[in-house]
């Protein structure tokens, strides 16, 4: 068993479970805000729940895009840590994932506010605070299907925008 190579995976398992956490909390919270300002959320309010539970899927599936070339440099930093820091490794992670959650959030906020103006007989945002949850699984699909679609190229926008170490492939 390669040790090193254990521990590191148990490490990055760690880290990953640490920011997705603190990435959905504070999507949460920014939702809440959003369709509940003034009022009191108690979370009986099931279309709320579909429509971020849509977000939730959206914002992982464009952040899984971006962990394997963060686990590349996490790898290849412990294994060759004279050529990439771990300060530069860190500022690399949090830079490409800070730009991620950004990304996944402006997309699926152009995605509601675009099928939003579509649909003009509809108000979604009221609709979803009136827990209407036909509209929040409609608004919820079309969010992770768009998101789908666009992936690979969140990706490599990302990797055009944080300047990505020179390492080779791991897995």
């Amino acid at each position: 068993m390669n040790s090193t190579l254990f521990l590191l995976s148990l490490l990055e398992i760690v880290i990953a479970l640490l920011l997705s956490v603190a990435i959905f909390y504070s999507s949460f919270k920014i939702l809440q805000k959003l369709f509940f300002k003034d009022d009191q959320f108690g979370g009986k309010n099931t279309a709320f729940s579909i429509f971020t539970a849509g977000v939730f899927v959206s914002i992982g599936i464009i952040l899984s895009e971006l962990v394997p070339s963060i686990t590349n440099v996490m790898r290849y930093s412990v294994l060759n840590p004279e050529e990439i820091g771990m300060v530069k490794v860190l500022t690399y992670a949090g830079s490409t994932l800070f730009i991620g959650f950004i990304l996944a959030l402006l997309i699926n906020a152009t995605v509601f506010f675009l099928f939003s103006a579509l649909t003009r007989g509809i108000n979604e945002f009221r609709e979803i605070r009136d827990n209407n949850t036909s509209v929040a699984i409609l608004v919820a699909s079309i969010l992770i299907a768009i998101t789908l679609i666009v992936k690979n190229t969140i990706a490599v926008l990302i990797s055009a925008l944080v300047p990505f170490p020179e390492v080779a492939n791991f897995l």
